[in-house]
């Protein structure tokens, strides 16, 4: 990415053999992922992981084991782009601008969509402390750039030098955790992944080939255009004012054909003077392994992690977190006031995140996603993440991006399951030299191949094979392994 930061990332990886409680379907041992602790980590070495099914909960960064956990998450993505609002975003869009304008509570049953990374948080904690790092800042900091050149150039490998780790931190007040959600974003899918596209089913969902159904309103209003763009014409012929009229009329009947609404028309309309209440919103960078960065060709807020506000009359009702990375925002979890979710805060975040994401797009045009997190078809309560569309599902096996669509059918039949049809497709990014596994060890930076040799005791070539092939070629040579 241009204008990345100088720090690379720091990890230590910790396995995934022990099976622990799933709070999905609340098998005691059943869940079963790989994690790692980051000490660190850039915004495009983290763009890359959860392209390949990793995610983050606090500094502990983890990878379900796909083939074998309980309830396998599969990461999911929204076309923020190409959003569209369904009938039940549209309700809770409405019902948010009725209570701010009116003071109008809906009587209507809350019918909120379930948010979730509060469970996947909790699902990961027991295993996050029994592997939370205790290694000192001190065993962190390379020593000096080019004492870290020489030992990489020992087994002529022209790996990257490392620098010092800077640590950021911020403070959030105290706000109850009611419920959170994590959320996930294809125009263009990032350089090292790909989209697998299929023609619709028949019977299956709308018929994009055919113009949008449109309401007899429109159809109406219409026609009476066109009637009076006629008689305008009989009227105003062999005038020099005929083209300038008709051009207007032209203009206004496009105008009025059924065009569907973007989400900003929803969010962004000008509220009445006399509003009862006021909503305001606030951005704050936040700790987290992430690193910030602000490079000229990224939005104006740069690259890290963020909490973002949701002030009513002047009370904080929410704060959602959200990692705003090279190609996307990927929403983390939010807390919220349980007095006020009757709003359906949840959704409305996730909505707010998706226009927001549409906004940074014009700064930085390769963001144009939104990552809702894992999408969990075992758990039918957890499917609502499949109700933004178009979204995409990634396949566990060859990380490629496929259309949410051609998932379900699949998962209707078994709870795994490779989304990419092509038998011969395989993982890209497969690890292929392991002697360039970038490692810290004793301060120093140096290849696998290096250490290896230098290494006393049982050999831990499997754990770092194992690794590698989980994180990819790519970032394998970016990030830095610590190495006790």
């Amino acid at each position: 990415m241009a204008g990345a930061g100088s720090s690379a990332s720091i990890v230590e990886y910790f396995g995934g053999e022990d099976g622990y409680r799933c709070g999905y379907c609340k098998n005691q041992s059943g869940n079963l992922s790989h994690g790692m602790w980051a000490h660190s980590m850039t915004v495009q070495d983290y763009q890359d992981l959860i392209d390949r099914g990793w995610r983050r909960s606090g500094k502990y960064v983890y990878k379900p084991i796909m083939n074998q956990t309980c309830c396998p998450q599969y990461t999911i993505r929204c076309q923020a782009l190409h959003f569209q609002t369904s009938k039940s975003h549209k309700k809770v869009l409405k019902k948010m601008l009725k209570f701010i304008s009116k003071g109008d509570v809906s009587k209507a049953a809350n019918e909120e969509e379930p948010m979730d990374s509060h469970i996947e948080d909790a699902v990961s904690c027991d295993f996050v402390h029994r592997s939370e790092s205790h290694v000192s800042e001190a065993e962190l900091t390379p020593l000096n750039e080019d004492h870290a050149d020489r030992v990489e150039n020992e087994d002529e490998d022209k790996g990257e030098s490392k620098e010092e780790v800077n640590e950021k931190k911020a403070e959030l007040g105290s706000l109850q955790m009611c419920g959170d959600k994590d959320a996930a974003a294809p125009a263009e899918p990032s350089p090292s992944t790909q989209t697998v596209h299929a023609p619709p089913k028949p019977g299956k969902g709308a018929d994009l080939s055919k113009p949008p159904c449109r309401k007899a309103k429109d159809i109406r209003r219409e026609r009476k255009l066109q009637k009076l763009l006629q008689n305008q014409k009989c009227t105003l012929e062999g005038s020099s004012l005929q083209a300038e009229h008709q051009a207007l009329l032209m203009q206004s009947s496009k105008s009025t054909t059924n065009q569907p609404k973007s989400i900003e028309d929803f969010i962004f309309v000008p509220l009445p003077d006399d509003a009862l209440h006021k909503l305001e919103f606030t951005r704050f960078l936040c700790d987290s392994p992430l690193e910030a960065e602000n490079p000229p060709n990224g939005p104006e807020c740069g690259y890290g992690s963020f909490h973002q506000q949701y002030w009513l009359d002047g009370k904080i009702i929410a704060v959602g977190v959200i990692d705003i990375l090279p190609y996307c925002v990927s929403s983390v979890y939010l807390y919220y006031d349980p007095d006020y979710s009757f709003l359906s805060l949840g959704v409305y975040s996730a909505l707010r995140e998706i226009a927001f994401t549409r906004q940074l797009h014009e700064k930085a045009p390769d963001l144009c996603f939104y990552y809702m997190g894992f999408y969990i078809h075992s758990c039918p309560k957890m499917r609502y993440k499949g109700q933004y569309r178009p979204s995409d599902l990634l396949c566990p096996e060859t990380y490629v991006w496929t259309p949410i669509e051609q998932c379900l059918p699949l998962l209707e039949l078994s709870k795994y399951s490779r989304f990419n049809q092509d038998a011969k497709a395989v993982d890209e990014d497969h690890i292929k030299e392991l002697g360039r596994v970038r490692v810290l060890h004793k301060r120093t930076v140096m290849p696998y191949s290096v250490y290896k040799k230098r290494r006393k005791g049982p050999s831990d070539e499997a754990s770092v094979q194992q690794y590698a092939s989980l994180v990819g070629q790519t970032c394998s040579e970016r990030m830095l392994l610590f190495r006790s």
